[in-house]
């Protein structure tokens, strides 16, 4: 599917074509020019010969049938994006901002494989895109979005800004701002950007660690932004939006779960944040190199934090089975 072609034939259109046409592929998702009957037949051969709206991609479904993992084919490479089927009726797509990372986090597959180019804002969109036509065959629709796929989206910060508002748009997707979270490494300027943007978009932090020797290990990134550094824009960030913050904790086996770093997450959480902020703490899904932190670990660790006051979640892990959790997204591997 290439939308700037599409936007090419439409140029000599008037405007009100280029409506009609968003509306039929960004709200009513026809995955055909056919059904598309308020236009021409002779705009609709046009568009089918040169701009059809085929998605190239290949569905994978986990074994209980909550999570679907899409690989689509797109110039450069493969990207993979997952819809995650919740028991409350939610149905959240979880996008690709890049081919590839560039980060390299020790714990994340994605991040074993290299960097190859970012996404456009279009490319990110046909993701949200794929599931939405997905979900139309059981007449559901996508509710959430989430930017926690392949790369890391304030490395790409134009385009990502541009699908957000895309996908929030009345005359398209129409999902609300609330409902469209972005996941950050902890690019500092790019969550002192975020700050000050319009729209009620919430921003989760993948933090880690409890301090900066071990983010260090688990994250290389952290040479460049500093620890401390990082949680004092995050704070800037919760005093101008007044919104609260995931952090997001992946607990790894003798590596961030003991009970020594969950106290001393405590204490620096309550020092440099004070407020306005979750702690999620998320099982690690294997790619290699490190354990799981067994459940009881996970266990311990979640009830330090809620006894010292940190309001503290633990993510259900989607898709394990087929490679769809958090940190296991590859170049359609």
């Amino acid at each position: 599917m290439n939308v700037a072609k599409i936007q090419e034939i439409l140029k000599d259109e008037p405007k009100f074509r280029a409506k009609q046409v968003y509306e039929a592929v960004f709200a009513k998702f026809a995955e055909n020019w056919d059904e598309v009957t308020t236009l021409s037949k002779e705009l609709r051969e046009k568009l089918q010969a040169e701009a059809p709206l085929d998605i190239k991609a290949e569905f994978i479904e986990s074994g209980d049938k909550d999570t679907v993992k899409a690989v689509i084919e797109m110039e450069g490479g493969k990207v993979e994006t997952v819809l995650m089927r919740h028991e409350d009726g939610r149905n959240s797509v979880c996008v690709s901002s890049q081919i590839g990372c560039a980060l390299g986090c020790k714990f994340c597959y994605t991040g074993q494989h290299g960097f190859v180019r970012n996404l456009d804002s279009y490319e990110i969109v046909e993701q949200v895109l794929l599931f939405a036509r997905y979900l139309k065959k059981f007449n559901e629709r996508v509710s959430n979005v989430v930017y926690m796929g392949m790369g890391e989206p304030f490395l790409n910060y134009e385009e990502v800004m541009k699908s957000v508002k895309f996908l929030n748009d009345e005359d398209t997707f129409n999902i609300g701002a609330r409902k469209i979270s972005i996941s950050t490494a902890g690019i500092i300027d790019g969550i002192k950007r975020f700050a000050k943007e319009p729209l009620q978009v919430n921003l989760a932090l993948s933090l880690h660690a409890p301090n900066q020797g071990i983010r260090n290990e688990l994250m290389p990134i952290s040479k460049n932004y500093r620890y401390d550094a990082l949680l004092e824009a995050v704070a800037e960030y919760i005093k101008r939006t007044n919104r609260k913050v995931l952090l997001e904790y992946v607990l790894i086996r003798n590596i961030n779960d003991s009970e020594e770093c969950a106290l001393e997450l405590v204490n620096v959480l309550k020092v440099k944040l004070g407020r306005l902020f979750t702690v999620n703490l998320v099982s690690y899904n294997p790619t290699g190199k490190y354990q799981p932190s067994s459940p009881e670990t996970m266990t311990a660790f979640k009830r330090i934090l809620e006894k010292e006051g940190i309001e503290t979640v633990q993510r259900f892990s989607f898709g394990r089975d087929i490679k769809a959790a958090c940190g296991q997204l590859a170049r359609g591997n």
